[in-house]
């Protein structure tokens, strides 16, 4: 495995506790005091081609969540270095607008190629930044590269309609063009395979891209930036400049970027969207998400467990489509205890150990505030059946939470309404299907779902009357193939149009519609000598 850098130069909701705020600060002042001590380097910046180092002088540490070790930094990029990304990416498109499809498509070929070269390379560097397992980082790269893999033939999805003789001697047709500089706000908890839902397919659709890591996991993008240069993307085409607020600011601000696209917490997507969209600019935001698994007691009892223990568990519940919360239905809450032993025997670690199934939280503000939540819970009434609190054994200035289940959460907990991130599955109770879903419906988010049972009309019923995006059925994390597009709803998405398919290539380009008169050499469809000034209607 390569060093992660080899080759190469918050998603958090406040808690509004003062025990919250302490902690944060503190944590603040522990990773001043590592950045002094640790001698790691810069990741640069991309600049029409070129890996430049940025000379703000201020930067940010990153740090391993398993060990608390600061690898390396991220720099706070100038305004005047954002602004030398933009003008290369206005004249990059010029002459990549002009690209064919096919040649655009080719280079995605030779992408997928490389990425799959590099995934060794790409495993080290997520499950440094990030804390994920080894087999999680490989599903994170291989979820993003199913994208760049649609990318390769992305023409069918830009083709245009045509109808022929709308009047006589008349003729319509519509095709897509690219919108021009795009960009995208990147999360920490998909280090690969947000950006590869953002700037494989903007490119291929013919605009250029200003892509904006995390500030916590910045070198899966910066490898994946590498490998696009090398797969053929000129100098210009994709930009990579690192930083926090000030450079989301730019990204909504600037007047050249047509697009923005983000994915990560509310207060965060809510922002963006607001001010990417009151400048102009198109914007696709996901979002937050309190994501359900309904239980039918005539359900694969050992399948459902399975599916709910990692679905919850899983990437340490830092998935905008973990499962967090388990209705079990009548007689299926007997089950309750069974999930917490298939819980309880998953191993925490860090996630370079290929025994690890569970990692760390990304940061220390990250833990305390699950923790905080899953106090809070106990407060409200919740019962605590099992406890991963301070899991033995593991680094002290790790961010680790073993696997937590809370039983009989009401939807009133502060573990039901907030958004955990966290190893931590709330379990409630109802009697029947019909309260289930009323349960889920009443939850303003709307990413994902899940029912687990045996019955057909059961599961048709709940299909048809639950208002949630994506719906799995005997699938825990229903996250569409890139044959279709993300469908999250209602307050998990800002902006009407998602992520990859149809919905991604709608959203990288503008429809043109052009409609031509060429009518047959007739003389009684001369011109009359006196203009016409009614409304046109080709009514012929």
């Amino acid at each position: 495995v390569r060093s992660p850098t080899e080759g190469v130069l918050g998603r958090e909701k406040r808690r509004p506790t003062m025990r919250w705020s302490l902690r944060l600060r503190a944590e603040a002042r522990r990773l001043s005091t590592l950045a002094e001590k640790a001698p790691a380097e810069v990741v640069p910046n991309l600049i029409h081609g070129e890996w430049v180092a940025s000379e703000s002088g201020g930067v940010i540490p990153v740090v391993n969540p398993a060990t608390g070790r600061v690898v390396r930094y991220v720099p706070e990029s100038s305004p005047a270095e954002f602004e030398r990304a933009v003008a290369s990416a206005r004249a990059a498109f010029e002459s990549w607008r002009e690209v064919s499809v096919s040649r655009r498509s080719r280079v995605m070929l030779e992408y997928q190629r490389l990425i799959r070269e590099s995934e060794e390379e790409l495993v080290a560097s997520i499950v440094e930044e990030n804390g994920k397992t080894i087999a999680d980082a490989r599903g994170d790269i291989f979820r993003g590269l199913e994208v760049v893999e649609q990318c390769c033939a992305l023409g069918s999805h830009l083709m245009g309609e045509t109808l022929g003789n709308v009047a006589t001697g008349v003729d319509t047709s519509s095709f897509r063009q690219p919108l021009g500089v795009c960009a995208g706000v990147a999360p920490f908890n998909f280090p690969a395979m947000i950006p590869l839902w953002m700037f494989p397919v903007a490119t291929t659709c013919g605009n250029t891209y200003i892509l904006k890591p995390s500030e916590k996991v910045p070198t899966a993008a910066t490898i994946l930036a590498r490998l696009a240069l090398e797969a053929g993307l000129p100098p210009g085409v994709l930009n990579v400049v690192h930083g926090s607020k000030p450079v989301v600011d730019a990204v909504c601000d600037d007047p050249a970027i047509r697009a923005v696209s983000f994915v990560g917490g509310n207060a965060a997507g809510e922002y963006i969207f607001d001010r990417a969209t009151r400048n102009g600019k198109r914007c696709q935001a996901n979002l937050g998400a309190k994501n359900h698994a309904v239980v039918l007691p005539d359900a694969d009892k050992e399948a459902a467990l399975n599916a709910l223990a990692a679905a919850s568990m899983g990437a340490a519940g830092q998935r905008c489509m973990a499962l967090s919360v388990a209705v079990f239905v009548g007689e299926a809450q007997d089950w309750i205890p069974d999930l917490a032993d298939k819980c309880s025997r998953l191993v925490v670690g860090d996630g370079a150990d290929p025994r690890t199934d569970v990692g760390p939280l990304i940061t220390r503000a990250a833990l305390d505030r699950a923790e905080g939540l899953v106090a809070d819970a106990l407060d409200a009434g919740a019962t605590l059946v099992l406890d991963g609190r301070s899991p033995p054994g593991l680094a002290p200035d790790g961010n680790f939470l073993g696997p937590t289940l809370l039983d009989r959460v009401a939807p009133d907990s502060p573990a039901y309404l907030n958004e955990l991130f966290a190893p931590v599955l709330s379990c409630t109770r109802v009697d029947s299907l019909d309260e289930a879903i009323a349960l889920v419906n009443a939850n303003p988010y709307g990413n994902g779902t899940a029912v687990f049972t045996a019955s057909g009309a059961a599961a048709r019923k709940f299909v048809h009357d639950i208002d949630v995006g994506q719906v799995g059925v005997n699938v825990p994390i229903p996250v569409p193939l890139p044959f279709f597009s993300f469908t999250g709803s209602r307050a998990s998405i800002r902006g009407d149009l998602h992520f990859y398919g149809k919905h991604g290539v709608t959203f990288y380009t503008q429809t043109k519609t052009v409609t031509t008169n060429w009518k047959p050499l007739d003389p009684a469809n001369a011109p009359t000598a006196q203009p016409n000034t009614a409304m046109p209607t080709m009514r012929n």
